[in-house]
This record gives C-alpha cells, sequence and structure tokens, in this order.
C-alpha cells in the first residue's frame, strides 16, 4: 500500500523520471564514446588501429537512435511511451550485440587486411584494448534497462506538457466567468482593456 500524500507522489516520479533520463542518456553516451575509441592495438607496425565504430558500424546509429528515444519518452505518454521504451531497449540489444561481434578474430583481421593492401602488409600483429568493448557493453546494458523501466513505470511518469494543463471542466467555467466580467464591464461602459 502506498503512503505517501497526493503532493509526494509526483515529486516521486518526477525523480523517477529524471533518474531514469540520466542512466539511459549515460548509456547511449557510453556506446557513442567507445565506438569512437580504438579497440584494438597493432601491436608491431605502424597500423592504424580500429574504433569500435570501424568493427560494428551499427554502434553509433543504435547509440544515437537510443538519445533520441530518451527525448521521445519525456515527449509522449501511455502506450506510445512504452512503444518509445521497446525502442530503446532494442537499441541497446542491438548496441550489445555490435559489441559481441565487433571483435571476432576474422571482423579485426580483415579490417587490417583492408587498411595495409597498399602496403603489402597481410598479417598484421594484434591485441584487443579491453577497456572499449567493456564500456560498450556497460552502455548496452543500461539502454536495455532503460527500456524495460520505461515500459514498466514509465505510464505513471508525468508528460513534458502535465503541468501546463488544465481539468476542461474548469477550464470551461473559467472562461464562462471572464466572458461574464467582461461583458458586465462593458455594459457599465467601462474598458475591459483598460488596465489601470
Amino acid at each position: 500500500m502506498d503512503t505517501r500524500t497526493s503532493a509526494e507522489r509526483p515529486a516521486a516520479a518526477r525523480r523517477e523520471l529524471w533518474g531514469w533520463v540520466a542512466a539511459t542518456a549515460l548509456g547511449c553516451l557510453l556506446v557513442l564514446i567507445a565506438a569512437g575509441s580504438a579497440w584494438v592495438r597493432v601491436t608491431q607496425g605502424e597500423s592504424a588501429a580500429p574504433t569500435g565504430g570501424d568493427l560494428s558500424p551499427a554502434l553509433t546509429p543504435v547509440a544515437l537512435a537510443g538519445l533520441a528515444g530518451v527525448v521521445a519518452v519525456l515527449a509522449t505518454q501511455g502506450v506510445g511511451r512504452r512503444l518509445v521504451g521497446a525502442l530503446v531497449a532494442l537499441c541497446g540489444a542491438g548496441a550489445a550485440v555490435a559489441t559481441w561481434t565487433a571483435l571476432r578474430g576474422a571482423n579485426v583481421t580483415g579490417w587490417l587486411s583492408e587498411q595495409n593492401a597498399l602496403r603489402g602488409v597481410t598479417d598484421v600483429p594484434w591485441e584487443v584494448v579491453p577497456v572499449w568493448p567493456v564500456v560498450a557493453a556497460a552502455g548496452a546494458v543500461l539502454m536495455v534497462a532503460g527500456g524495460v523501466v520505461a515500459i514498466v513505470r514509465g505510464p505513471g511518469w508525468a508528460g513534458m506538457s502535465a503541468r501546463y494543463e488544465r481539468d476542461p471542466a474548469q477550464g470551461a467555467q473559467a472562461q464562462v466567468k471572464d466572458d461574464k466580467a467582461l461583458w458586465d464591464a462593458l455594459d457599465r461602459g467601462d474598458d475591459p482593456t483598460d488596465r489601470r
């Protein structure tokens, strides 16, 4: 049973929403940073080292799509928010798969061979720089978790414009009172636009 007062519930939901935004956006940023960093170190010679984005071109697009999803969750409500949450989770899963496939030996060797083809180098020794694949994997996990949380908890969060929405019944009553006051002022001969 929820024992919080009605004033405490929206504040808690707001904190939860902004915590979600921070964690999910961080996950997307981790994938983006890792995609631009070198995942492989060439141990001999002066061959170029591939970044995560070189080895798996899907990393950057799924991270950017995840960031767009974070913004879209803020702008949507209800079922739309759940759908966007599912898309964020799918982007996280895509980042996880891209991270996993990026470091396959044939993938790295093929990339290094292409880069060194003009120099006639066929066998370039290399080793993995483990920090960036781990960072990308951590970001992917945050994205998947963020998507799942948005699906489950998102409909309870306020939307961007929720604080500006008003009850239609109250709005109609206020409009009638304002209109009546304007007509009464005109009947008295007063100028209702004069703000003195």
